[in-house]
């Protein structure tokens, strides 16, 4: 097979091929006594081969994969991080002189930049970087990057690791030097669709989707910034007075049916989707159907786009908008018209009634907060998660709840009133949490370095994490009656005498449990249950609905296993004979069972 995309990385690097990470693995492969060749696009093609098998790890007989992609990522983050994210000895002077020029420019007076503040901007500046890049690390890595092949990805990457800001009069990126202090570039889905899906027509000598000479003649020199410059011009977003518009239309593509219709209908709309790439239509068109629903334009015709339902056969992959990180745009969340649409698939549909809930119940917060109204109780408990937390379309947090929380004055008061309790009563620190009489604390609990639970008081309830990672004895710990998102106890052994809280909204990670005996685990968990090492099923009683995964892959044996009547993940069996593992198959048919 022609190894286009690899010949062309070695014309665009012609030292990729004797680079050490494609050295070191021509040396694995070798001492594997497998077959090498000198050739460079074979060179490059066995390294990137190498970084697929890393980010997309196959479970093994005696490794059953739950953990490893999520190392390999780690390890490639901070690899990153070491070798590209500024270090404070490199920012530049001429950056604090700018802050004093725009202090002084806002009023401030003349501000001394003291060390302090040295490193504390320093601190701000990492931050920004790190997000920033993790964002294309995430997404380069997941899923819904599948339809790029391995070469493309490489390509794209390694040219955004080059770039600083953009610059909308310029139309231009700005290159990155050792002392730029400015974030990596904005992820823009839609905008790289474009960019990647023309730079592998280019290479397979394919028709190209557009004839524009000017875009041409960037595609010749392949340059990664200048494309995806092109591309964030070429997705516009729609206008607000086009959004506030909601009459529309469904209409679906059909799944193995011809992309182009679905892509000529998204192009120059600016959804953020990379599904306006013919690549990834058709892709995507070839696992399942496509819904979209398009609202009316100035002449009253359906063409702009709005939301959007993927299948995959006959589940629901995702649901996005055109709002912020793909989440529903107010108008649409404010309206019922994808709520109708979910009713349509039935269970399926149902997953996705929250989420639209949410949306909506957001945006009325949001027109409270704008027009200066008080919010009630029950809007304060929804807009502070205390319950549950607040669902969206998009793939992070709606930001208009960070954006709303922002402009709360008293954020310890907002949560009094909302719990019915004293500001006392609410803590924001570890150390407040620990002092005894906490009914409540805002956000994740951090106590890695408790090794005893002697004398610990935690607070009744906990909004985020808590981390408890360090305790290998449950003797004298009490939990907090709720836990806002996921509760670590990663070195217990035993938790005989514990008592759970009767739900965990996020990951339980209990992965040094050796016994059963004992245990009450909570009735509901909201995403991953690890008892990794768990060898008997004897006295374990498991939750009655799991969200993501669920590993058991140490136990040896099925008797008296009782599985949960949902687990909304893969469940890890590996361990068990094959016998056993078909048995339960036939038993529960719903249920994921892994392959060894």
């Amino acid at each position: 097979m022609e190894k286009f995309g690899e010949k062309f990385l070695h014309q665009k690097d012609s030292s990729l091929h004797t680079s050490k990470p494609v050295e070191n693995t021509q040396r694995r492969r070798k001492a594997r006594g497998e077959e090498i060749s000198r050739k460079p696009e074979d060179k490059i093609a066995s390294y990137l081969e190498r970084l697929e098998i890393a980010f997309n790890p196959k479970p093994l007989d005696n490794d059953p994969g739950f953990g490893r992609k999520e190392r390999n990522i780690y390890l490639l983050k901070k690899g990153l991080y070491e070798s590209v994210i500024i270090k404070p000895q490199d920012i530049p002077e001429s950056y604090f002189k700018n802050q004093r020029r725009l202090a002084r420019e806002q009023g401030h007076g003349d501000i001394e930049i003291t060390d302090q503040v040295k490193e504390e901007a320093a601190e701000i500046i990492i931050a920004d970087q790190r997000s920033t890049l993790d964002n294309w690390i995430d997404y380069f890595t997941s899923s819904d990057s599948d339809s790029y092949p391995a070469w493309a990805k490489y390509w794209a990457f390694q040219g955004m690791l080059r770039l600083s800001t953009y610059d909308k009069e310029k139309q231009a990126f700005g290159k990155r030097k050792k002392d730029t202090t400015a974030p990596f570039p904005d992820l823009n889905r839609e905008a790289l669709a474009y960019a990647v899906d023309a730079v592998i027509k280019k290479v397979e000598k394919e028709e190209l989707p557009t004839d524009d000479p000017e875009f041409k003649k960037i595609l010749q020199g392949a340059n990664f910034g200048k494309l995806y410059a092109w591309a964030i011009e070429k997705v516009t977003p729609a206008k607000e007075s086009e959004l506030s518009n909601t009459r529309g239309q469904w209409v679906k593509f059909n799944k193995g049916s011809d992309h182009s219709p679905l892509v000529r209908s998204l192009e120059g709309h600016g959804t953020g989707w990379c599904t306006a790439a013919e690549s990834t239509a058709k892709t995507q068109l070839q696992g399942g159907d496509f819904h979209v629903y398009y609202s009316h334009d100035d002449k009253g015709k359906p063409t702009i786009p709005r939301v959007a339902i993927r299948m995959e056969d006959e589940k629901i992959a995702e649901v996005r908008g055109v709002a912020h990180q793909q989440n529903l745009d107010p108008d649409m969340a404010d309206s019922d018209i994808l709520e109708k649409k979910l009713r349509e698939f039935g269970q399926e549909g149902e997953k996705y009634q929250k989420k639209t809930a949410d949306m909506k119940r957001l945006t009325e917060i949001e027109g409270k907060v704008k027009e200066g109204k008080e919010l009630t109780k029950q809007d304060l408990r929804f807009l502070y998660e205390v319950d549950e937390e607040i669902l969206g379309f998009g793939y992070k947090k709606d930001p208009r709840i960070e954006e709303i929380l922002a402009m709360r004055q008293d954020m310890r008061e907002d949560l009094a009133l909302a719990l019915d309790c004293k500001k006392n009563e609410i803590s924001f620190t570890a150390e407040e949490a620990l002092s005894g009489g906490i009914k409540f604390h805002w956000d994740c609990l951090d106590l890695p370095g408790l090794t005893s639970a002697e004398s610990l008081v935690l607070p009744k309830s906990v909004g985020g994490d808590l981390d408890l990672s360090n305790l290998t004895s449950a003797e004298g710990l009490v939990l907090p009656k709720s836990i806002g998102v996921n509760l670590v106890l990663s070195n217990l052994t035993s938790a005989k005498g514990l008592t759970f809280p009767e739900s965990v909204r996020g990951h339980l990670y209990l992965p040094g449990l050796t016994s059963a005996e004992g245990l009450v685990l909570p009735k509901l968990v909201g995403w991953n249950l690890d008892l990794s090492s768990l060898t008997s099923a004897e006295s374990l009683v498991l939750p009655e609905s799991i969200g993501g995964h669920l590993d058991l892959s140490s136990l040896t044996s099925a008797e008296s296993l009782v599985l949960p009547k949902s687990v909304g993940g893969d469940l890890d069996l590996s361990r068990l004979p094959l016998e056993e593992r078909e048995m339960l198959r036939e038993k529960y048919p719903k249920l994921r069972i892994k392959p060894r």
